[in-house]
């Protein structure tokens, strides 16, 4: 199975909702946890990297950011 790609910055849903009504919650810290903020009420809450995985359901907005190379642009 593949595992899940996401990144710092992006806002993805859960399985569950959180307790204000929203699933939507956006990654504010990576690392073995996962720092998550909710998106309806703003309270943010650490979840260790595997339950995460396991909790998440889609990524809905993802913030890569694209780099130019600064040659091309002369």
């Amino acid at each position: 199975m593949e595992r899940k790609q996401f990144q710092l910055g992006d806002v993805v849903q859960m399985k569950k909702n959180h307790p204000c009504g929203s699933s939507e919650m956006e990654i504010i810290r990576m690392g073995m946890d996962i720092r998550i903020k909710c998106v309806g009420c703003k309270h943010s809450v650490l979840v260790p990297r595997a339950k995460f995985e396991k909790n998440m359901r889609k990524v809905l907005r993802s913030t890569a950011i694209m780099v130019e190379d600064p040659k091309t642009n002369e």
